[in-house]
């Protein structure tokens, strides 16, 4: 027998009509056309999954902003080291 598989959309339906709990696990089950077990399945990855939902894309950003920082720091450093070293060496380019 093959394994069904469930789009997003209607595990978020079911996992959210669960969290809600105006109706019994058997109704939504009935209502989706599902097993009753994963109706609580759905509903106990959803709210494992809402911390994620309201931190992860802060912490990408900010991530990505220190990330951008750091490459933009190594850059001001590289060059300061190449104007320091024509500083130093004037005569080099000026031979004609």
């Amino acid at each position: 027998m093959k394994r069904k598989n469930y789009n997003k959309d209607l595990k978020s339906k079911v996992a959210l009509a669960a969290i809600k709990g105006n109706q019994t696990v058997n109704e939504i089950a009935s209502e989706f056309g599902i097993h009753t077990s994963l109706v609580n399945r759905w509903k106990k990855e959803a709210i494992e999954a809402l911390p994620l939902v309201f931190g992860n894309s802060r912490a990408k950003q900010t991530k990505a902003t220190e990330i951008e920082r750091d490459r933009l720091y190594q850059k001001v450093g590289q060059l300061q080291v190449e104007l320091d070293w024509l500083k130093k060496t004037p005569d080099t380019f000026n031979e004609h």
